[in-house]
C-alpha cells in the first residue's frame, strides 16, 4: 500500500519504520481523536504530547472552549490540566466540534467514545456510528483509523470498516483499521496510556496492525501486544471487565452467607488469598461505572451463546442494593429505631471513590430502594457540583460538616472518598455500615460492614 494522505500517512509498506516513526513523532502526521470525555481527552492530550500535531473533536462546545483555552475538563485526574496547558500553549493539541474539517486534514483517527446500552441491554453503537461518518467524509487513501472505544468482539470487522467504507466510497484494501482497546482507569489515565499495562493492538490486515503497534510503541513505555486480528484485541478488553465482574458477584455472594453463617466472610475471604491460587475480590454495595456493569452485555446480548454465568454475575452485583438495604433495615431495628420515617445518610455518591461519575452507581439504586420503604435519605459527596444534584430526586444534598445536626439513625459509606478519611464518626451519633471496609474498627460508634456478621437484633 504505498498511496498516503497527501503523503502524511504511516500506512504505507514500502516507507522505511524509522522514517515513519520520525514523521509521527514530528508531527508530519496529523493525528485526530473523536470523542474528548474523560478518556478521551488524555488520550488526546498523550497523542499531542508524542505527536505534536493533534486535534481533538467533540459535540460540546463548552468542551472545545475550555480545551482551546488550555484547561482541562476533567477533574481529579492528576497531571492532565498541567498537560492540556502545554499541549496547547505549544501548538500540539487544539480542539474542534467540526469533525468533518478534523477528518479532512488528518491522517490517523482514533475513536474514543463510549459504547451504552440500549433499554433492552443491547450495546448501543451509535456513538461509534456518528464517529465513523465523520472520518468517512474526510477519509483518504492511506489514512489509519483506530478504535480504542470498548466494543463488542467483531465491531472493527462487521461494522467500522464496511461503514468506513460505504460512507467514504473507498474501496477497504485502501485504508487502514485497528483496534487498540484503552486499558486506562479514571485516577491515572495518563500514567495507563503511557505504559501502566501492555497495549493491545490488533488490526484488521497485517499493515493495520504493524503501522497501529509503531504508534503505540512511541506513545507506550510498557510492551505493545499485536494480537492475531481485531476481534481478539477487541475480546482482550471485554474478558478483563467480565473477569472482575464475576470475580465481584463471587465475593458479593460469599458476602451474603455472613448472617446465616454468623461469621465475617471478609476475614474468611482475606485469609483464603493468602493461597497463591485463590483471587476473591472484595465484596461491596454493588457494582457501577461506564465498563464493568456493561461489559459483558457485549457478549451475552451480541451474541446467541447459551451462557448461565455472566448473566447470574450480573443478578448477583445489581442485587447487592437489595443486600445492602435489607443490612440497613436489620442495623436501624438492632439499635431500636422504630420511627416510620428514619434518617439515614449515605456517604459517597459517586460509582468510584475519587471519581467524578454517576453511571450505574449502586448509591442511586440504594437511596430508591430507602426512599420507597420510607426512608429519608440524605446524601454527601464533595465531588459533585450543582449540575451533579439536579437529578437526584431521590437524595436530599448535605454537605459534610453539618450532616451531624440531621438527627440521623445510621451512616452507610457506599463511595469511601478520600474526604471521608477524617472524619468523625462519633459525631454523628448512629450506627454506621461499612460498605467497602475503610473505617477501622477502633471507631468508637458500632460499625458493621458488609460480609461481617449481622447485628444482633435488639430483643435478643
Amino acid at each position: 500500500m504505498s498511496q498516503q494522505h497527501g503523503d502524511r500517512g504511516l500506512y504505507d509498506t514500502n516507507a522505511a519504520e524509522s522514517a515513519q516513526r520520525e514523521a509521527f513523532t514530528s508531527g508530519e502526521v496529523p493525528v485526530a481523536v473523536y470523542g474528548l470525555g474523560k478518556m478521551g481527552l488524555p488520550l488526546a492530550a498523550v497523542y499531542a504530547d508524542v505527536s505534536g500535531n493533534t486535534v481533538g473533536v467533540d459535540i460540546d462546545e463548552g468542551v472545545v472552549e475550555t480545551i482551546n483555552r488550555g484547561e482541562s475538563h476533567v477533574k481529579r485526574e492528576p497531571g492532565l490540566a498541567d498537560l492540556v496547558s502545554e499541549t496547547v500553549k505549544d501548538g500540539s493539541l487544539r480542539a474542534t466540534t467540526d469533525g468533518s474539517a478534523a477528518a479532512a486534514g488528518a491522517a490517523v483517527h482514533v475513536i474514543m467514545v463510549p459504547t451504552l446500552l440500549a433499554d433492552d441491554g443491547t450495546p448501543e453503537l451509535s456513538m461509534l456510528t456518528a464517529a465513523i461518518d465523520t472520518i468517512a467524509s474526510g477519509l483518504a487513501p492511506g489514512d489509519l483509523v483506530i478504535v480504542e472505544s470498548t466494543v463488542p468482539p467483531r465491531t472493527t470487522v462487521d461494522h467500522v470498516v464496511p461503514r468506513l467504507a460505504e460512507e467514504s466510497g473507498l474501496d477497504p484494501d485502501a485504508f487502514g483499521v485497528a483496534a487498540c482497546p484503552e486499558r486506562t482507569v479514571s485516577g491515572q489515565a495518563l500514567a495507563d496510556i503511557r505504559g501502566t499495562h501492555p497495549k493491545i493492538v490488533g488490526g484488521g490486515d497485517a499493515e493495520s496492525s504493524r503501522t497501529a503497534a509503531l504508534i503505540y510503541d512511541e506513545i507506550s513505555d510498557n510492551e505493545v501486544i499485536e494480537t492475531s486480528d481485531a476481534t481478539i484485541a477487541e475480546a482482550v478488553k471485554v474478558f478483563e471487565g467480565v473477569y472482575r465482574d464475576v470475580n465481584i458477584a463471587l465475593a458479593n455472594q460469599l458476602a451474603t452467607y455472613a448472617d446465616a453463617m454468623d461469621a465475617n466472610v471478609t476475614e474468611a475471604i482475606d485469609v483464603a488469598n493468602t493461597q497463591p491460587f485463590c483471587e476473591i475480590h472484595t465484596p461491596g454495595p454493588g457494582v457501577g461505572g461506564h465498563c464493568i456493569p456493561v461489559y459483558p452485555h457485549f457478549l451475552t446480548d451480541a451474541f446467541d451463546v447459551d451462557d448461565d454465568l455472566l448473566p447470574t454475575a450480573r443478578a448477583v452485583n445489581d442485587g447487592m442494593a437489595d443486600y445492602t438495604v435489607s443490612m440497613l433495615e436489620a442495623v436501624l431495628a438492632a439499635h431500636g429505631v422504630e420511627q416510620p420515617d428514619p434518617t439515614v445518610l449515605i456517604l459517597g455518591l459517586t460509582y468510584k471513590a475519587n471519581i467524578v461519575e454517576l453511571r450505574n452507581a449502586p448509591s442511586l439504586s440504594i437511596a430508591r430502594k430507602l426512599r420507597d420503604s420510607g426512608v429519608r435519605v440524605l446524601g454527601v459527596d464533595p465531588l459533585l457540583d450543582d449540575e451533579d444534584w439536579i437529578d437526584l430526586d431521590d437524595i436530599e444534598r448535605v454537605e459534610l460538616d453539618t450532616a451531624p445536626t440531621q438527627n440521623i439513625d445510621a451512616v452507610v459509606v457506599v463511595t469511601p472518598h478520600d474526604e471521608f478519611e477524617t472524619v468523625d464518626w462519633a459525631a454523628f451519633e448512629a450506627p454506621v455500615l461499612d460498605g467497602r471496609q475503610t473505617i477501622s474498627s477502633a471507631t468508637e460508634v458500632p460499625v458493621y460492614r458488609i460480609g461481617g456478621p449481622w447485628p444482633t437484633p435488639a430483643h435478643e
